[in-house]
């Protein structure tokens, strides 16, 4: 008898999971703007000198070698570094084609332009 409750409560989580996924992407095909071709990662980065291009690199490393085939566009985020962060993503954008770099208001207006159900 155990098992049976155990079973029906595993299934009944199961079917509202996969209920909740197919709900989130018929909401993004109906409701929003994007396009779906491809995956947008936004990444925000504050003070990040001595890590963000190395952080970048091995991400770019993934993108150029065909792990991660779908992603088509990375969008950094600075909020508003006192450090080189900016200057070190400048040097990165320069090299790498699918990199954009933004302010944080750019960004939020990007993400405020995304219809809510």
């Amino acid at each position: 008898m155990g098992d049976f409750i155990f079973n029906t409560i595993l299934w009944t989580l199961a079917l509202y999971g996969l209920f909740e996924i197919i709900k989130t992407i018929i909401n993004i095909y109906t409701y929003t703007d994007l396009k779906s071709d491809g995956i947008y990662v936004i990444i925000a980065a504050k003070n990040q000198e001595d890590e963000i291009e190395g952080f970048l690199r091995s991400f770019l490393f993934r993108i150029i070698y065909g792990k991660e085939e779908n992603i088509k566009n990375i969008i950094v985020t600075d909020l508003d570094s006192n450090d080189d962060t900016i200057k070190i993503l400048n040097k990165l954008k320069d090299e790498y084609q699918g990199i954009k770099i933004t302010n944080w208001k750019e960004c939020k207006n990007v993400i405020d332009n995304i219809k809510n159900v």
